[in-house]
């Protein structure tokens, strides 16, 4: 695990908390079977299903914090599940924004993993001066990871109707109002992790968000994008800047950089 190349260090950790995740879900009591259909569909309550989101979110950020103090002792260390309630910024070392601090979330997609579902991730970035520098995403459902180590190619431009990545669950109004104006179909998926790694992959062309999300949900994300030539940025076309001592990052932006000017414009058009 040791790397003195903090990109294959990212990807390592992630891989690794990705496959213990797996393991976790496929060994929880009365959940084997979980993966050959819903949960609904087999009985299981709802209690069990938290459980086992708490159970993966515990184990990957006991694995993720274990790795990076290894490899990394004296970077600081900003993950979800380290932030107690009513604790703005939970980290390692004290001071903020000209430090190394890794970024992570150990289960991005807590639900869609307690569901038997493929689309949750795991996010792991180093941000240095308040940018992501290196960082990867692992998609253990679909036994892959996307890194800054080895970026994918910007794939093809789209020649169909675009498609916009939104929340499975709760889709904010802002992307609903863009998709409209942009005649794109709309993609319900989990994780943020997951709808930003569709635009990368080239299953999607639009990934926005508003209204609910901190710097551990798009930091990993924002590196792996931006170094496969996809951009990334606040809605308003801002630069994100993150290990800022409030986490809270609330709207985001990835899209395929040809048609950033397109989004922003539907975007500025209100509501």
């Amino acid at each position: 695990m040791p790397s003195t190349d903090d990109h294959v260090l990212a990807a390592a950790i992630a891989g690794r908390a990705g496959a213990l995740l797996l393991e976790v879900r496929r060994d929880a009591p009365a959940l084997s079977d979980s993966v050959r259909g819903s949960y609904d569909e087999l009985g299981i309550p709802e209690t069990e299903r938290r459980s086992l989101g708490d159970d993966g979110d515990r184990h990957a950020h006991d694995l993720i914090m274990s790795l990076l103090h290894q490899a990394r002792p004296d970077d600081a260390v900003l993950s979800e599940e380290g932030v107690q309630p009513g604790q703005a910024h939970a980290q390692t070392e004290p001071g903020h924004g000209s430090r190394r601090i890794w970024i992570v979330d150990p289960l991005d997609g807590t639900r869609e993993f307690s569901e038997g579902r493929a689309d949750f991730a795991v996010h792991v970035a180093l941000v240095e001066d308040g940018r992501p520098v290196a960082g990867a995403v692992a998609l253990p459902g679909d036994d892959l990871v996307l890194a800054t180590a080895d970026p994918p190619p910007l794939p093809p431009t789209t020649t169909g109707r675009l498609r916009m990545l939104v929340s499975r669950t709760r889709p904010p109004a802002v992307a609903t109002a863009v998709a409209a104006r942009l005649d794109a179909e709309t993609v319900p998926m989990g994780s943020a992790g997951a709808k930003a790694m569709a635009v990368v992959r080239g299953d999607g062309d639009v990934y926005l968000h508003a209204g609910g999300q901190y710097e551990w949900d798009s930091a990993a994300p924002v590196a792996v994008a931006r170094a496969a030539g996809i951009h990334a940025s606040r809605l308003d076309g801002s630069a994100l800047v993150y290990d800022q001592p409030d986490p809270w990052l609330p709207d985001l932006l990835i899209c395929r950089p040809e048609l950033l000017d397109r989004v922003l414009s539907a975007i500025q058009a209100g509501p």
